[in-house]
């Protein structure tokens, strides 16, 4: 299987492709959702179940700063790599192995360091994978790069039923579920990084490997439509992460659940908002392809985002939990599939092509990690969870109005 930048790629790619980033998305949100919650969760008293989202938040929040560093650090270095195995597939053998076996670590830590430390490592090998098979759509795609986002976007919200869904069902546990994790991306990592094709760059490479100062590898945050785009784009992911990432306390302690009734509604909400995430995803995936217009898109999609979060502000049920997140399904489905494509066509320098995504990476999973530190200091500003919806609400929509301040908004439609 061998694929040419600009040349269409086939059903095989995109499986390969679609099974490792499920498999990122997989290990990087169950823990985040699920697992870490349970390993730091306090419900001793009032103030104990609040120093339990305050640690989680740190726990991911410093997950997130290692993972900002190593997504451009790794995707510049895969950028300047030479060798018969590739540019891209060291990179995402490495990140997968590393990811897996941190994995390993987190199932037998203790504490908040110790979980700490291995998520750490989780994040790092989940950022530098990421860079890597992000790296290919741009390396090999021209008229499919909506398509391929909306296989990532997509992949997100399953990766979230994958994991939470078999570690609920099965009743495996915080140790088992982080077991099965490492197993899953081990596996399914490895066997996309060997299968999916990486082939040799042409006249990037020269120019890729001059020596650099650091002005000159920072050089594309100068650029003024990338610049708002990873803006936007950080700050509707802080309004999603917001909006999802602590819904588990949410279930418990805003809506007063036991615990097993938590886990089983956490489910149901994921699996609601994951139906609306495919479906959005795929739709404006394609039709942004075929009209070239992606800007309207990721605008309006962001905005449903946060109006979503609204609901919860002002009618925090059950009900309106589901109805939320059928919302935030559509709107952030849509925003990634699209807003992925956007950041693509507005890569600046193409032999910069894994460093530059890796920014925009970046901007999104550094929003989904931060997201409940802030959250978390939210909830316990306010000992409740209406602040939190509030500000994600804000943030999704203003977060989607900077996309307006880019000049470049359309491209080239391609032919159906």
């Amino acid at each position: 299987m061998t694929a040419q930048h600009g040349a269409k790629v086939g059903a095989t790619w995109f499986i390969l492709f679609t099974l490792a980033w499920l498999a990122l998305w997989t290990v990087q949100l169950t823990p985040l959702q699920l697992l870490i919650p349970l390993q730091l969760n306090t419900p001793d008293d009032a103030s104990g179940w609040i120093s339990g989202v305050v640690s989680s938040g740190l726990v991911l929040a410093i997950g997130g700063v290692a993972g900002v560093i190593a997504a451009p650090v790794a995707g510049g270095l895969s950028d300047r790599t030479r060798g018969r195995t590739g540019r891209r597939r060291p990179w995402a053998l490495g990140g997968t192995w590393l990811a897996t076996l941190s994995l390993v670590g987190i199932a037998f830590a203790q504490g908040p360091w110790g979980v700490g430390a291995a998520w750490v490592g989780v994040s790092v090998g989940v950022a530098v994978a990421s860079a890597a098979f992000t790296a290919l759509i741009a390396d090999q795609l021209t008229t499919q790069r909506g398509a391929a986002s909306a296989a990532v976007s997509s992949s997100q919200a399953l990766g979230i039923v994958v994991g939470v869904g078999v570690i609920v069902l099965l009743e495996l546990g915080v140790v088992v579920g982080y077991l099965v994790l490492a197993a899953f991306i081990g596996v399914v990592g490895t066997l996309a990084a060997l299968l999916l094709p990486d082939p040799p760059a042409q006249g990037e490479v020269a120019a890729a490997r001059k020596v650099r100062t650091l002005g000159e590898r920072l050089a594309a945050l100068r650029d003024r439509d990338f610049a708002w785009l990873l803006a936007g784009r950080l700050t509707v992911n802080i309004g999603n992460a917001l909006g999802t990432g602590l819904l588990l306390f949410f279930l418990l302690y805003g809506l007063h659940r036991d615990a097993s009734t938590a886990e089983d509604e956490l489910l149901m909400l994921i699996l609601v908002y994951t139906l609306f995430v495919v479906a959005a995803s795929i739709v404006s995936g394609w039709i942004s392809d075929r009209t070239g217009k992606r800007v309207p898109f990721v605008v309006w999609s962001a905005i449903v985002q946060g109006a979503a979060s609204l609901i919860l502000v002002f009618a925090p049920s059950l009900t309106s939990a589901m109805i939320a997140a059928a919302l935030l399904g559509v709107g952030y489905g849509a925003y990634m599939s699209v807003g992925l494509a956007l950041g693509t066509d507005l890569l600046p320098y193409p032999e910069d092509h894994a460093r530059d995504l890796g920014f925009v990476n970046v901007s999104a999973s550094l929003g989904q990690l931060i997201g409940p530190l802030l959250g978390a200091g939210l909830v316990a500003l306010v000992g409740g969870f209406w602040l939190l919806f509030l500000v994600g609400g804000v943030l999704s929509i203003v977060g989607g109005l900077m996309t307006y301040a880019i000049r470049s908004r359309e491209r080239a439609p391609s032919a159906v």
